[in-house]
């Protein structure tokens, strides 16, 4: 290890140069460390030059490339990405990465899943779910979005991101009726019931057991392309697909619990999934991991956990499961591509 000596010539050297080193357009950070080689320590005390990324030399023009020794002292240059003051995920972002609030005007608040690119016109568009953005099927092309949603205090005037763009229809096995002949058998035989001092009533319900789904998918496009960013927070940015495997290991960035991992331990499921008000809706061909989400983590972006490729879009679960629809079954029903 360095000596005393070694360390303040390094300490002074970097108080010399941290301002000119801090001018290279891709340096945001000077400190002091242990020098790195081929990812293991060297014991070797340096100057530590953070960058947003790193570029081969060969690329860089004369002037810009961090040098190996400054007066004497090594350097180690090391990839830190860009540095941002630090937000919650329920806060207004601008511009707005994958993981944080988001949701029709309507709504409380999911998450904003991540930037997609139409497949015919390449506009990049916001994924997140069929119940965030498009109100559960009881919204029109054109709504309100807002950023934060409305439960994280998101405001029609100040908040708006864009508009709800298109989605795929929920369609519901069980949902409140529309049939006037059972309304007024219901009227009718609930009016006898009380006549008789019964404690039950008859409820209504319309059922379709036909009716089946495989995603809870929806699009928003954004008033400025710049609001949005490509990277999901604490996760980066998404550029590919990969299919699902029991066993797998997955990631997510959510408004509500951030990042989480799991596993995926079923595959190929129909599930029944209650969005409330009565309504029900069956899904075929869903992925199942273990507890990794909460209330507010719809519409987040399932990853590989080993790499940076998409495997679904979560859009429900419980306190012991995570469900998730296929990226690939998503990407089609809307047309569009990572």
């Amino acid at each position: 290890m360095t000596d005393q000596i070694g360390r303040e010539r390094v300490i002074q050297t970097k108080d010399k140069y941290v301002s000119e080193l801090l001018e290279k357009p891709n340096v945001v950070g000077v400190g002091i460390g242990i020098k790195e080689t081929r990812g293991e320590q060297t014991g070797e005390l340096s100057m530590v030059i953070m960058v947003r990324q790193k570029l081969p030399l060969e690329g860089l023009k004369s002037g810009v490339a961090v040098p190996a020794v400054v007066d004497g002292v090594p350097t180690d240059v090391i990839e830190v990405g860009e540095l941002r003051a630090l937000q919650s995920r329920t806060d207004r972002w601008r511009p707005a990465p994958g993981g944080v609030s988001i949701g029709h005007y309507r709504i409380t608040a999911g998450t904003l899943g991540c930037v997609v690119r139409d497949r015919q016109s390449g506009t990049r568009l916001i994924l997140s779910n069929n119940h965030v953005l498009a109100n559960s099927n009881d919204a029109s092309p054109g709504d309100l979005i807002l950023q934060p949603g409305p439960t994280d205090g998101g405001q029609v005037g100040a908040n708006r991101i864009g508009v709800l763009e298109r989605f795929c229809l929920i369609q519901f096995s069980e949902s409140e009726p529309t049939c006037g002949i059972a309304n007024s058998v219901v009227e009718i035989g609930n009016a006898i019931a009380r006549l008789l001092g019964a404690q039950h009533r008859l409820l209504a319900k319309r059922i379709d057991p036909q009716a089946v789904n495989q995603v809870d998918a929806a699009l928003a496009r954004p008033d400025n392309p710049a609001d949005v960013l490509d990277e999901i927070l604490a996760i980066g940015t998404v550029s590919g697909i990969a299919p699902a495997a029991l066993g797998m290991a997955v990631r997510k960035s959510g408004r509500t619990t951030g990042l989480t991992t799991g596993t995926i331990n079923v595959i190929d499921a129909t599930v029944n999934v209650s969005y409330g008000s009565g309504r029900t809706a069956t899904f075929e061909n869903q992925l199942v991991a273990g507890p990794m989400s909460q209330g507010g983590d719809s519409g987040s972006l399932v990853v590989d956990g080993g790499a940076l490729r998409a495997v679904g879009l979560l859009f429900a679960g419980s306190e012991q499961s995570t469900i998730f629809s296929p990226i690939q079954l998503v990407l089609d029903c809307l047309q569009v591509d990572l």
